[in-house]
């Protein structure tokens, strides 16, 4: 049990907003038990995970690294874990990677360093520590150093979700830290985005998110330009048939078949959502298949136009069974497709005008035309913008 000082760090933890995934290894195993020894600790973790082993901590990166406790390692950890706790969490609420890796007092007494490294990692900041213990003989057993980095680990979790609260760490002035911080600004977390470090940013104008106990997304995709009455309408419509869940919309700004959008095309197109008060989610991810991983249990809110696009063949290289293959990867990431109603080809349709597969059949839920219709599209409304010539 924690003592009364790292209770109360960890009580101040558990009552901020933000939520966090814990990457570690080789040490700080004490802080998950304070952690979840402490009431309201499904506030804070979504998950933890422990790669202790060689194999496990390979599957994690997805590489071999050239050696397992090393400041790089850490930081890769956390940037992992950051972006596991965006798909795991609220949207919008603040989130938190952990990546901590370290060579502590073993049974046998070691040639190198006793060492850790540890690192978080939020929407605007990554912060590292490394830290080389004292080898005095006799100075700590193993378990006073697993305790030493236990509570860094919670100062340090405490520091990111910016409650108050200090820890004694135990360390001496024979022990060797060293610490470093850099800072994003919002053109530095879209660049990231874009190039794929991270695998979205929310951007909660809706002023529900810490209010919410939903971790459901009702998402409407779309590229939005411009954001018109008939997209507000209609996420209205398909939230009111989930019955529960948080309604926000998404725009990828890596494209299938056209270059990524710029920063500033990405930032006009967000101000759209913070005018009309409504969540907005920037993804890089165009295909369906791959909007399910990083929104896995979602209803994705999608016109019939596209809902036919996706069963069709011929975008799979004219292949039924990949078809159906791919679908199936959403379905078990417990996602469903809501349909609306649209225009296609002169003839407004609806998804029982639609022969669907009955594989997936049960991933469609229909959006009745009596609910809603509005056959404006951002194309039109281009068009109509545009000066005479």
């Amino acid at each position: 049990m924690a003592d009364a000082a790292i209770r109360a760090v960890v009580e101040a933890i558990h009552s901020s907003p933000t939520q966090a995934v814990v990457y570690l290894a080789g040490g700080a195993s004490l802080a998950l038990g304070w952690l979840m020894s402490v009431p309201g600790a499904s506030n804070t973790l979504l998950e933890t995970v422990v790669p202790y082993s060689r194999i496990s901590m390979v599957q994690l990166l997805g590489r071999v690294p050239s050696q397992h406790c090393s400041r790089g390692i850490a930081e890769e950890m956390a940037l992992l874990a950051y972006n596991r706790a965006l798909k795991l969490s609220k949207p919008g609420y603040p989130v938190l990677g952990v990546g901590f890796t370290g060579t502590l007092a073993t049974t046998h007494p070691k040639r190198g360093d006793h060492r850790f490294f540890l690192s978080t990692r939020t929407s605007d900041r990554l912060c590292t520590s490394s830290i080389t213990l004292s080898k005095v003989i006799n100075l700590r057993s193993r378990e006073e150093e697993d305790k030493v980095s236990s509570c860094f680990l919670i100062q340090a979790i405490a520091k990111a979700c910016k409650v108050p609260g200090a820890l004694d760490s135990g360390l001496t002035e024979s022990d060797v830290p060293d610490e470093s911080e850099i800072e994003f600004t919002e053109e530095q977390e879209l660049e990231q985005l874009i190039n794929g470090q991270i695998c979205f940013k929310v951007y909660p104008f809706s002023g529900e998110a810490y209010g919410s106990h939903e971790d459901r997304k009702i998402i409407l995709p779309g590229s939005f330009n411009p954001l018109h009455e008939g997209h507000l309408k209609l996420l209205e419509v398909a939230t009111s048939i989930c019955g529960s869940g948080y309604p926000c919309f998404e725009i990828s700004a890596v494209n299938a078949d056209k270059p990524p959008l710029s920063i500033e095309q990405i930032k006009d197109r967000v101000k759209q959502f913070e005018t009309v008060g409504e969540t907005v989610i920037i993804s890089n991810q165009p295909y369906f298949y791959k909007k399910a991983e990083i929104f896995p249990g979602s209803a994705f809110v999608i016109g019939a136009d596209t809902a036919s696009r996706l069963v069709n063949p011929k975008y799979y290289y004219g292949s039924h069974e990949r078809m159906v293959e791919v679908l199936g990867s959403c379905k078990q990431a417990g996602c469903t497709f809501l349909v609306g109603g649209r225009n296609v080809d002169g003839a407004f349709k609806v998804l029982e005008d639609i022969d669907m597969p009955e594989e997936i059949r049960d991933m469609f839920i229909s959006i009745p035309a009596e609910m809603f219709r509005m056959d404006i599209s951002s194309t039109e409304l281009r068009n109509r913008q545009r000066p005479l010539t």
